[in-house]
């Protein structure tokens, strides 16, 4: 963010992020990230723009968030190897009253991997706090056969969705 010229402190929202029984992939990141937003804006005395996300990665209909532990990792990589997924990410945007929210999907396909990659992969401790257990900008970067869609949305924040968001926002206050 601080690169696309953004200005921002980071508030730790403290929300519950379980999934709900029979809620689509779509509408749970983009509650999450509403709910991340809301409980933030309600802290604070002034009345900042505030921006949350959440993000999951998605193959098969399941919804993979971050791993529990290493092997939960491994399983997860293993799942991913050699297939495409979809990385989903909710946006909300909350300020003067109104609020704003979208989803960003961006198809990731992942070269083949054996165990040997994986658990050197997973050794590395870059996978335990990345949806879907691995960083497309870090070492994992190497994983990645092709993306199509927002390479920022795979990375952190889909900037451009980030843009528009605070945009239309702008122009409803």
């Amino acid at each position: 963010m601080t690169r696309a010229g953004y200005t921002f402190d980071i508030i730790p929202p403290g929300v519950d992020e379980q999934r709900l029984v029979g809620e689509s992939p779509d509408a749970f990141v983009a509650r999450i990230a509403m709910a991340k937003a809301t409980a933030v804006s309600s802290g604070l005395k002034d009345n900042r723009l505030v921006l949350a996300a959440d993000t999951v990665v998605v193959v098969d209909g399941d919804v993979l968030g971050k791993p529990r532990d290493t092997d939960d990792a491994f399983s997860m990589l293993r799942r991913l190897s050699g297939r495409t997924h979809q990385v989903l990410t909710g946006v909300a945007v909350v300020g003067g009253g109104d609020r704003r929210t979208a989803v960003a999907a961006t198809q990731v396909t992942l070269v083949d991997l054996d165990d040997c990659a994986i658990g050197a992969y997973v050794a590395t401790g870059e996978p335990m706090d990345k949806a879907g257990a691995y960083g497309a900008q870090g070492i994992a970067s190497r994983f990645i056969d092709r993306i199509e869609g927002s390479y920022t949305n795979v990375v952190g924040l889909p900037l451009p969705v980030v843009e528009r968001l605070i945009r239309e926002l702008d122009h409803a206050v």
